[in-house]
């Protein structure tokens, strides 16, 4: 029997940019079968202090239509390892910017516990949905902004 590799690959996945479309082409490199977890809008705003700007049905779409990705799951508690034991991937992927954090270094403990490897992509810096969500608030900000001409 060939086994195969399952990967998971989570993100509130908001403002859909190419720092997204990079981890979830990487992530389908290093796996024969990958898993986008969607962060729910709950969690969203418990993790980030605010809730997506695009809504969680839109943003399942747009993922599930990406061809890197096999399958899209609403992700909707803050703990890995109980996601995991929903979708039972083999191997979890998140940006390096979590690389030798505190809650870098707890999943990286959570999961070798089950045996489940965590590998981080370079986090694409000149793109994120924190600098388009800034540019977005600028712009509403200013007197007469986005109004029809």
């Amino acid at each position: 029997m060939v086994q195969h590799r399952v990967g998971y690959a989570p993100g509130v996945y908001d403002l859909f940019h190419v720092g997204h479309l990079n981890i979830l082409r990487h992530a389908r490199s290093q796996c024969d079968y990958l898993v986008a977890g969607v962060v729910s809008d709950e969690m969203a705003a418990l993790a980030k202090g605010h809730t997506p700007v695009i809504p969680l049905r839109e943003r399942l779409e747009i993922v599930r239509s990406v061809r890197f990705v096999d399958a899209a799951f609403v992700e909707t508690v803050p703990d890995k390892v109980e996601t995991w034991q929903q979708v039972r991937f083999d191997v979890i992927f998140k940006g390096d910017d979590w690389r030798g954090t505190e809650k870098g270094l707890k999943l990286e403990r959570d999961f070798a516990e089950v045996g489940v490897e965590v590998v981080y992509f370079p986090y694409t810096v000149h793109t994120s949905s924190t600098q388009l969500r800034r540019a977005l608030d600028v712009l509403v900000s200013r007197p007469g902004a986005l109004s029809a001409p």
